[in-house]
């Protein structure tokens, strides 16, 4: 089973000030001085800020963040460039990663970037394992962090890195981050012209870069640094990712997933045509008044269990970013009692904790007295505990969404879409008479559960979901001040109402609210907090139903469409046949505000040329392709057998 903990450093000063590691026995930096250190050998070191004068994107590649001071130190030489690039992507990779307070502990030795360190600060996210993407600076410095062994994590990024950051401990304090395979991989990421630069200038580690493409010559230090290494990769060692330069897309369906991916390109510049049958956004599946906001942590840490963690941590960072500007978004980050269904999940809910290591600023168990407090109404078992979860109001976010890029996104409301067609290299949206509503050259259809409608997407095995929630109208004092679940969920008092469910009937067209469906939701709601319902019974006002796309194997759809084809079919993802130009982001279930903002910041730096902000198996694991290859794997290895 997977081990997920991480080590977090722990801050230690030499006599001198020198920022010292316990766990490799090495300094971060020369006692000369560590912002010195970050301008001359990575910034000269890779002719920055020259190299990304006036381009749209320039992506630096470091391996070991640190106290992220070279980080600190790049960003604020791109914000004091009058020339600098559009959009900065710093991707870097850390083991063992500082708490927020060491960080800040830290950063004060360097009052010259107190304003990139501060924002930084605000925005470190929770220290659990696996990728983290942080928008800065307005969202034109795009830090990702890679939380995690550096080969492990760099075997899962995929990016085209235009400077790498060869940092780390000595190669004789901390060999794995010098050794061959790091090699391989930084030369895998880096795009044709990459530069290269390193304090270290030992024969092993430029023989290593020579191996992998990289002509390094030796040039003059300072201080106790006599000697630095520049590299420069052979041109044409690698073919680059061929970027949409359009940069203009059809966007079908407003709810959470349409209004998200909207947002994202439209962030990166695109022109978004977002068109929906209905008056406003958020007005099918994410018209619910309220919805929880958590994670679903596993033992084996699974790809459900890693995209819900990402996925949740993300949505909370955009939500936080969207409150900063005023957008009109309802939520609450109360925290999501995820409580036991019965005493022996409850061991296995104590199991995972235990094993993950999880901060407590993200995941604690706590015991049924605790749960009770919290909740505030007798519970029956102990079970997991968020503090950074909550509920949040599924229409905001998409009004939210839309009102964050003014002038991008080209609303298209009360035009119902019958077909999509391609008609030369331009996709175009049509009604039921046939008249094209808009067309670009790329199409994305988000449509819910509506998809199931268009041929194009009949490959997928997309199912209708219906779902019904109850409302209750109680004091905004009442019980629980929290999110709750256990086979269900209630929320606190949003407005005035309560919102507690929900059913999840597959294939089952009924619009209509009903009773049986309010007697399950009481059942529920019993069983989550018992005596709840009777209590508050006379209080239900009705509630609503919604029809959510879910898919088979509970993970969203997102990517490129694949071809139904009945020829032969390869194995890989990546030889798969698919629809020029036609994209699918579906398939959200009951996450929807788990999945949307995570899936749609993936597809838009799919198409926009970013690195991805998942890892690489997450991406194959949402890849609508996966139904397709499936069978034709499955087949096979009958054969083989």
């Amino acid at each position: 089973m997977a081990d997920t903990s991480l080590q977090p450093a722990s801050l230690h000063l030499r006599e001198d000030g020198t920022p010292f590691s316990a766990i490799y026995g090495d300094v971060y930096h020369t006692a000369a001085g560590g912002l010195q250190q970050a301008r001359e050998v990575f910034l000269t070191g890779n002719r920055l800020p020259e190299r990304w004068c006036d381009r749209r994107r320039f992506v630096v590649l470091e391996t070991g963040f640190g106290l992220g001071l070279n980080f600190l130190a790049t960003w604020a030489a791109w914000r004091q460039d009058p020339n600098r690039c559009d959009r900065l992507h710093f991707v870097s990779v850390e083991k063992h990663p500082f708490t927020l307070r060491d960080l800040a502990r830290a950063h004060r030795a360097w009052p010259e970037l107190a304003a990139e360190a501060s924002e930084l600060q605000a925005e470190w996210p929770e220290l659990t394992p696996g990728f983290h993407r942080l928008n800065l600076a307005g969202g034109r410095v795009i830090l990702t962090l890679l939380f995690g062994d550096a080969l492990e994590q760099l075997q899962q990024l995929e990016c085209r890195a235009d400077a790498i950051f060869l940092d780390g401990f000595a190669p004789g304090k901390n060999p794995e981050m010098w050794s061959s395979s790091v090699f391989a991989e930084l030369a895998r990421l880096s795009s044709a012209d990459a530069t290269l630069a390193t304090w270290s200038v030992s024969g092993e580690v430029r023989r290593g870069l020579a191996a992998v493409g990289f002509e390094c010559t030796k040039h003059p230090g300072r201080g106790s640094k006599r000697e630095l290494l520049r590299g420069h990769r052979h041109a044409g060692v690698q073919a680059d990712t061929v970027e949409n330069t359009t940069r203009h897309a059809l966007v079908i369906g407003a709810g959470l997933a349409g209004t998200s991916i909207a947002e994202r390109l439209a962030a990166r510049g695109w022109r978004i045509d977002l068109i929906d049958g209905e008056a406003g956004p958020g007005r099918g599946a994410s018209g619910n008044h309220a919805g929880v906001l958590r994670p679903l942590p596993s033992l084996d840490d699974n790809p459900l269990a890693r995209l819900t963690r990402a996925g949740s941590l993300f949505a909370a960072h955009l939500l936080r970013q969207m409150e900063r500007k005023d957008l009109p978004i309802r939520w609450d980050p109360c925290g999501v009692l995820h409580l036991a269904r019965d005493p022996r999940h409850e061991q296995k809910q104590q199991a995972i904790v235990t094993r993950h290591g999880y901060p407590p600023s993200f995941l604690r168990f706590v015991d049924r007295s605790e749960a009770s407090g919290i909740a505030g109404w007798p519970v029956e078992l102990g079970g997991w505990w968020f503090p950074g979860g909550g509920w949040v109001q599924p229409h905001s976010l998409c009004a939210a969404n839309i009102a964050s890029q003014p002038g991008a996104i080209r609303c298209l409301f009360g035009k119902p879409v019958a077909t999509v067609e391609r008609v030369q290299d331009q996709w175009h949206a049509r009604d039921a008479q046939g008249v094209t509503i808009a067309s670009a050259p790329l199409a994305i259809l988000a449509n819910g559960t509506e998809i199931l409608g268009f041929p194009d997407a009949a490959i997928l095995p997309v199912r209708s979901a219906r779902g019904q929630v109850s409302h209750f109208s109680v004091p905004g004092d009442a019980a629980p001040k929290v999110v709750v679940c256990r086979l269900g969920y209630v929320s606190p008092s949003v407005d005035g109402t309560l919102c507690a469910g929900a059913t999840f009937s597959v294939d089952d067209p009924d619009a209509a609210w009903r009773e049986t469906d309010h007697a399950e939701n009481l059942a529920k709601l019993d069983f989550i907090l018992p005596g709840f319902a009777d209590a508050h019974r006379e209080s239900a006002v009705g509630g609503r139903v919604g029809f959510r796309p879910a898919s088979p194997d509970r993970l969203p759809i997102v990517g490129a469409l694949p071809t139904a084809s009945s020829g032969d079919l390869p194995t890989s993802l990546s030889d798969l046949p698919r629809q020029p130009g036609l994209f699918v982001v579906s398939g959200f279930g009951a996450r929807g505000l788990v999945w949307a903002g995570i899936v749609a910041e993936t597809l838009a730096s799919q198409l926009d040329g970013d690195p991805l902000p998942i890892e690489r198996d997450l991406v194959a694991a949402i890849d609508p392709g996966r139904y397709v290859l499936r069978p034709v794997r499955k087949q096979r290895l009958r054969g083989e057998a």
